[in-house]
């Protein structure tokens, strides 16, 4: 059995997730709000999916020179050498694992706060050093990462949890919505870039075309989410009842 409270403790955290999810449902079907509450969020996603293309050029023996966020939500993020086959697909897929994990973390560690806080200063040490180019990347990750680290430092528990699950489904679910997008769209460009799709089937598997590999990479994405939400939420809820 578990303690009576971590009990408790799971049982609130679940329901602020409930919550956020309400939030999250009531923001996207409002046009009127999404437009103005939801842009800052549109901005924080392609943070993440470039910040992803970067790691993992790091990862893979490359370098990652920095990224671009323009005022329409795309982006751009310049890296050279490391695994092509592993760096496309790390936009989509790293959005998406960013918002599964911190889904799982704010639901099931009990130091949500903390949380807040070590993102918030990873993002402003990430910003410093890769969006020092690009002005829109810097104020995106600097304001993301000071209001994390408020956020953690002076508001409660609750607060911090429900806006770390917004911040995560927010996140997760952008991901494999514009994945979703590009299965139709796979040879949408800005300017003379491609999208990540199209570029994985030109540059890697020219024999497939780009909304197959969208079409992977969103169920990849749905996968990862899924996880998530089973052992930080499901799992827990049917456990809680059985006790």
């Amino acid at each position: 059995m578990l303690p009576d409270d971590n009990r408790a403790h799971r049982r609130r955290a679940l329901l602020i997730a409930v919550i956020a999810g309400v939030i999250v449902f009531i923001l996207w079907n409002s046009p009127q709000l999404s437009q103005a509450v939801l842009y800052p969020f549109r901005l924080f996603v392609t943070y993440v999916h470039e910040a992803g293309h970067g790691t993992m050029a790091l990862l893979t023996g490359g370098r990652f020179l920095g990224f671009e966020i323009f005022a329409n939500g795309a982006g751009q993020a310049l890296t050279a050498g490391g695994s092509r086959l592993l760096i496309l697909p790390a936009g989509y897929l790293g959005a998406a694992l960013f918002g599964a994990v911190l889904f799982y973390l704010t639901n099931t560690v009990r130091y949500s706060r903390s949380i807040a806080v070590a993102l918030g200063i990873g993002l402003l040490i990430f910003s410093a050093y890769f969006g020092r180019f690009s002005i829109t990347a810097l104020v995106v990750g600097a304001a993301f990462g000071a209001v994390l680290i408020v956020i953690g430092w002076k508001a409660n528990r609750d607060i911090t949890i429900l806006v770390l699950n917004m911040l995560a489904i927010l996140t997760g679910l952008n991901a494999v919505l514009d994945l979703f997008f590009l299965i139709g769209n796979s040879g949408a460009v800005l300017g003379d870039v491609r999208n990540d799709a199209a570029a994985f089937a030109a540059e890697v598997f020219p024999l497939i075309p780009g909304a197959v590999w969208a079409l992977v990479w969103a169920l990849l994405a749905v996968a990862m989410l899924g996880v998530s939400i089973w052992y930080s939420v499901i799992r827990p809820m049917r456990r809680i009842r059985r006790i």
